[in-house]
């Protein structure tokens, strides 16, 4: 028999004051995160928002379209009037509806609570919510008189207001966290709020959401351990050579060279997955560049310290210990890029080092910004300059940001829920952690990448200035192949293929692989998972070039390694990593990697 005490839903008067013993618990954490707060180092403003100009020209055109056309306006508003009408008569008809009576599965994955289908509260907030963010796309959407630019940058941080009010992002209004709270008394707000806390005082007041536990992996010991040895190391990098896993090895080794944006060892996972492991598997000597994170001691590096410290100190020493005259050299990402730089400084000398190239999702024609458009505007990249001018480097947290927000609901706002409403820990993926692993830029060298590479595209129009050379795409000459991702929004397949057509060489393969920036690439034979597409006529456009692709099933990794064997020279006993002049220093991974980056 249910006493006086006892509340509707069979939650008990025990469990309330379970419930409010743990609120009380509030109080404490609350001061950490006071605490916390007050660590918070005040940053530009221009990097949290484009400036008001850019509202100020997309309020005037919509004015001046609402006075031209005020019967445009009326409808639009009607519209949205009759929409909101309807989700109240929707929600009032839950109340009548038969509970058995069946309700299509919501094509958002954020409304999957059956809650937002059978309760009348919840269901009318989201159908309101879903109009609310269809009218406000739909306005955007309208509006003209706005350069190419700006509408692009409204509709992204309109798309950003419109993801960032979603009723998931509210405790209130989440019907997940709400049965949470009552079913643990409380204690999934208690642990959520201690990962509030925690993830704020590990970035001195700044809301980086973890998105890995990080005490489950160790980069040496769980991830990143395939053999080998650190056998050089300077201001900019450790060099290490991974050990043989082959009685013989092709005599042209492998220099690589990752993005020094992230840490190299997204290429080394784990052994399942480790295209180092997978390479040395195939008989080749690979060597490896584990980039400086730098400080703000760094702020004077530029892209030239990382050209000739980086990749002409690499492939030196590389030619010393291998005793040949020449690699084979690979970039991925922005290593792609200045490997670009690189071979057009080399060409201007007459040095043939490099005797053939790969490129990993690079752009070198960046005529076409993509989704990163409303971030290479002068108003974010002047709060940019501003703040490297202050900090010395650009803190990698400036730059994950950047990139989750290009995927807000996968690495902001779920995230976010889970841990901060939900309570849970952080998963174990070594994918996830390598994420949060970021590395700082010095500021120089961010600098002169943001102004002359992605806003003045000097490399593939006029010519990049750098170390006594103007150095042109064009003059990229040597055998290459350039791997691109289908779903890539950092560095989008179709630009890569732009800046591809743009080089000089005469022997050029383009692969574009299926899946995205990291899957697309970390992509190994064995999981049998994405496909790639060739096409060996790289004159026609790129929808043409696609459209004309042959599709092959499984990973382009056996593609590039029959591509390589022809320009890897013969068979030679394997060898051991360092040699009588470069000692191994310290075992793979190095201790570089194992820096983290400044807060």
């Amino acid at each position: 028999m249910t006493t006086n005490d006892e509340l509707s839903h069979g939650i008990s008067a025990e469990h309330v004051d379970q419930l409010k013993e743990n609120m009380d618990r509030v109080e404490v954490l609350s001061k950490r995160l006071i605490d916390a707060l007050s660590q918070k180092q005040p940053h530009n403003p221009a990097l949290d928002g484009p400036n008001q100009e850019l509202y100020a020209r997309a309020a005037t055109a919509y004015w001046a379209q609402a006075l031209e056309n005020p019967a445009k306006l009326l409808e639009q508003q009607l519209e949205y009037w009759s929409k909101s009408v309807m989700n109240f008569a929707e929600a009032q008809h839950v109340l009548t509806r038969d509970t058995e009576e069946e309700t299509p599965k919501p094509a958002d994955r954020r409304f999957a609570n059956p809650m937002w289908q059978s309760n009348p509260y919840f269901q009318f907030i989201k159908d309101q919510y879903l109009t609310n963010a269809t009218t406000i796309r739909e306005a955007v959407d309208a509006v003209d008189g706005l350069s190419r630019k700006d509408k692009q940058r409204l509709t992204y941080f309109a798309d950003q207001i419109v993801d960032m009010m979603a009723p998931v992002n509210f405790l209130p209004t989440n019907p997940d966290a709400l049965e949470k709270a009552v079913e643990t008394e409380g204690q999934s707000l208690i642990d959520g709020l201690e990962n509030l806390v925690a993830d704020l005082e590990a970035n001195n007041g700044e809301l980086v959401v973890r998105l890995a536990d990080e005490d489950a992996f160790e980069i040496g010991t769980n991830i990143a351990t395939s053999p080998g040895e650190v056998v050089f190391r300077n201001r900019m990098m450790e060099l290490i050579q991974y050990s043989p896993s082959t009685e013989t090895v092709y005599e042209t080794p492998i220099v690589l060279f990752p993005p020094w944006i992230n840490k190299f060892y997204i290429l080394d996972l784990k052994a399942q997955n480790s295209m180092i492991k997978w390479v040395t598997d195939q008989g080749y000597t690979i060597f490896v560049v584990s980039w400086l994170n730098p400080d703000e001691s760094d702020a004077d590096i530029g892209l030239e310290e990382y050209i000739e410290d980086g990749y002409l100190t690499a492939f030196d020493v590389v030619k010393k210990i291998c005793n040949v005259k020449q690699v084979n050299a690979v970039g991925y990402c922005i290593a792609g890029t200045t490997l670009g730089l690189t071979l057009s400084l080399l060409k201007q000398r007459g040095d043939k080092t490099v005797k053939s190239a790969t490129f990993f999702t690079a752009l070198t024609d960046f005529s076409d910004q993509g989704e990163f458009t409303p971030f290479l505007q002068d108003d974010f990249i002047d709060g940019i300059e501003d703040q490297v001018n202050a900090d010395g480097i650009l803190k990698s947290w400036i730059m994950a940001r950047t990139f989750s927000f290009l995927r807000s609901k996968d690495l902001i706002y779920g995230p976010a829920i889970r841990s901060y409403m939900m309570g849970q820990t952080p998963p174990a993926f070594d994918l996830l952690y390598w994420n949060g692993d970021g590395a700082n830029l010095p500021g120089k060298m961010a600098v002169q990448y943001l102004r002359g590479l992605c806003q003045r595209n000097e490399f593939t129009e006029g010519g990049f200035d750098l170390l006594g050379h103007t150095l042109h795409v064009k003059d990229v000459d040597v055998p290459l192949m350039s791997i691109t991702c289908e779903t890539d929004h950092i560095a989008a397949w179709k630009d890569c293929y732009r800046g591809v057509q743009n080089m000089g060489s005469r022997s050029k393969t383009f692969v574009v692989s299926q899946s995205g920036h990291i899957a697309g690439i970390v992509n190994p034979p064995s999981k049998k998972k994405y496909g790639h597409y060739t096409n060996t006529d790289l004159k026609a456009d790129a929808d043409t070039w696609m459209k004309e692709a042959d599709f092959s099933e499984g990973s382009w990794w056996p593609r590039w390694d029959g591509w390589l064997k022809k320009r890897s020279g013969k068979q030679i006993p394997a060898r051991e990593p360092g040699d009588s002049q470069f000692k191994p220093i310290a075992p793979a991974p190095g201790t570089y990697v194992k820096v983290k980056a400044v807060r």
